[in-house]
């Protein structure tokens, strides 16, 4: 479905990723680990196209992503999770959710809003309170499922379990565990498989820029 070769980013003068290879087929889900600063964020940003690649290609289900805008890409059915959340403060949490489908002018987002409540039914409690008013493991939760409503291919979730308590992690595990019965592929970032472990069938180690498959 995901496919990356030789893509090397550089922010300014600095390369920061470095010749990335890289596959994701449909259903699966794949981890990438490493340490702070390895580049796992700047990779999803890549993929999601809020950063440009110096070079490589990059393919989503044969189609050459790179040149196109990131709402193009969210129309393909790719969703983005940052590690930050990035919520809209004065919007609801069910707002915050429709972002995705109001940029892409999707035609359906009565009933995509329908099965990420299903999917994730604590969102129905949160559903008209402004992200400011939330604790920051509940705007986790609105995150995901704002990547959930563009995401109905691909997720791309950049540390989904940092800074939140064992117990929320526990929850998003089960949440992300329960998302392979729809066929989504998932990239899943983290700096360890503390609360990752069991989730994944392949990782990839990113170290410097480089990325490896993990042993």
């Amino acid at each position: 479905m995901l496919r990356l070769e030789r893509v090397s980013v550089s922010i300014g003068a600095v390369a920061i990723l470095r010749g990335v290879d890289l596959d994701v087929g449909t259903g699966e889900f794949v981890g990438l680990i490493g340490r702070n600063g390895a580049g796992k964020t700047t990779l999803l940003r890549t993929i999601m196209g809020l950063l440009p690649p110096a070079s490589g290609k990059l393919e989503f289900e044969s189609r050459e992503l790179s040149g196109l805008p990131t709402h193009r890409r969210a129309e393909f059915g790719i969703g983005y999770m940052p590690e930050d959340r990035r919520l809209v403060p004065g919007l609801t949490a069910e707002e915050n959710m429709l972002l995705p489908a109001w940029a892409a002018d999707a035609q359906d987002p009565d009933a995509r809003l329908a099965h990420i409540y299903e999917t994730i039914p604590e969102l129905t409690a949160l559903r008209a309170r402004k992200t400011l008013q939330l604790s920051g493991g509940q705007q986790k939760l609105v995150a995901l499922g704002r990547a959930l409503m563009a995401g109905h291919k691909l997720l791309l979730l950049d540390e989904p379990f940092e800074g939140v308590a064992p117990v929320l992690a526990r929850r998003l595990a089960e949440v992300i565990s329960g998302l392979r019965k729809s066929g989504l592929s998932v990239v899943l970032s983290e700096s360890s498989m503390t609360h990752a472990h069991g989730l994944l069938d392949r990782v990839f180690a990113i170290d410097r820029g480089s990325v490896s498959v993990s042993k």
